[in-house]
């Protein structure tokens, strides 16, 4: 079976278009190479990507000249001009990465949908990404032959608010990979030398936009320091991330807060130097308001980090009890979150070996696996 995959969101860029959903993209790819190469898999793969450096052994790279990272191009690609690559390229199943399908092509679909934040949570997001999101998403379910769902979570919602069948859904998680594990101390110093970075830090990681709900983090980080007093004035906040969207109430809230010495804002971190900042951290902070899956919180814990994390509902799932939780909305919870861990020696180290345990659950090859299984179950309800 010749499985094309459309991988168009897969992004290089030093921006928030290379987290998320491009991670996904490219850890899964790699997971999928590795099953072909290691002879688990006889099925055969191309990948439609438009990036010049992504190398997925094992995956047929089939690369597009267009400059594909502009929306509007993108959406006319995947309409337009995938299905006749579909048809020249005798794919048996196509396999949407990131919500969407190509709606005409006969070829059976699998469509991944990561979350329906831009119904849940429409006003987070512009509103001309949430029409398209709407109602290309709902069109890809409705053809999907079978849809992966990232949570359960999701796969509530897409019953929900999509009136999706049980029998079309199966929830795959995401994974975290290898490289995600406690760093040397050295490795640590590095980080903070070369960002510039305090020697005691909370951290968050993630797109800077509302629904990561940053506001009540650091309106909660501002409580904590008054009650902590003097104690807790060399502990900063860093928030990494690259700038997605209305992420000017963020800086707004630091300014008026008087916090602009000691809230930092690094930017987008390059894969390769996140496990060193998850390490460095006194604590990881989640405090989104909604997730699909929320997969910083994974790659933290399996770098040693204690986490802190929003009660969200996948947030839940992907923690367990390994993380403390605080309702989203909550400054006053979230503040007495950080000051438990600040100051509870034993709670911090249980965090950390919990946390570390919950991670190894979760790999990239066992999302390919049931990915493939996937599949399977595509082929067979089209009768391929």
């Amino acid at each position: 079976m010749h499985v094309a995959i459309d991988a168009q969101l897969l992004s290089e860029e030093a921006s928030y278009r290379s987290a998320g959903v491009s991670n996904y993209s490219r850890q899964l790819l790699h997971a999928l190479g590795e099953l072909v190469q290691a002879g688990v898999t006889a099925h055969s793969f191309t990948a439609y990507v438009h990036t010049r450096r992504f190398q997925a052994p094992g995956i047929a790279l089939a690369r597009t000249r267009l400059p594909l990272e502009r929306p509007e191009l993108r959406i006319l690609w995947e309409q337009c001009a995938l299905p006749w690559h579909l048809r020249a390229g005798h794919a048996d199943i196509v396999h949407g990465l990131v919500n969407v399908l190509p709606l005409a092509t006969r070829a059976p679909g699998v469509v991944t949908v990561h979350d329906l934040s831009f119904m849940r949570t429409p006003g987070k997001l512009p509103p001309l990404k949430r029409a398209y999101l709407t109602l290309l998403c709902r069109l890809s379910v409705q053809r999907a032959a079978q849809i992966i769902a990232v949570s359960q979570q999701t796969a509530g919602d897409l019953a929900e608010w999509l009136g999706t069948a049980q029998g079309k859904l199966t929830v795959v998680y995401n994974g975290v990979a290898p490289e995600f594990s406690p760093p040397p101390p050295e490795a640590m110093e590095r980080i903070r030398t070369q960002r510039a970075l305090p020697q005691r830090f909370l951290l968050y990681v993630g797109t800077l936009e509302p629904r990561k709900n940053l506001e009540v983090l650091v309106r909660a980080y501002s409580s904590w320091r008054q009650q902590a007093g003097p104690t807790g004035h060399d502990v900063e906040l860093v928030l990494a991330g690259a700038r997605g969207w209305y992420y000017d109430e963020i800086f707004a809230a630091v300014r008026e807060l008087g916090l602009e010495h000691n809230v930092h804002f690094p930017g987008f971190i390059p894969t390769h130097e996140l496990p060193a900042l998850y390490g460095a951290a006194e604590a990881f902070i989640y405090p989104s308001l909604f997730e699909g899956f929320g997969l910083p919180v994974l790659e933290a814990m399996a770098c040693g980090a204690p986490v802190i994390c929003s009660q969200a509902q996948s947030l839940l799932e992907v923690a367990g009890d390994a993380a403390l939780t605080f309702p989203p909305h909550d400054v006053t919870a979230l503040a007495h979150a950080i000051q438990l861990l600040l100051t509870q020696p034993r709670l911090r180290e249980r965090l950390q070996k919990e946390g570390r345990d919950r991670a190894a659950r979760f790999s990239w090859r066992r999302t390919a696996e049931a990915t493939l299984a996937v599949y399977d179950q595509a082929a067979a309800v089209s009768g391929r």
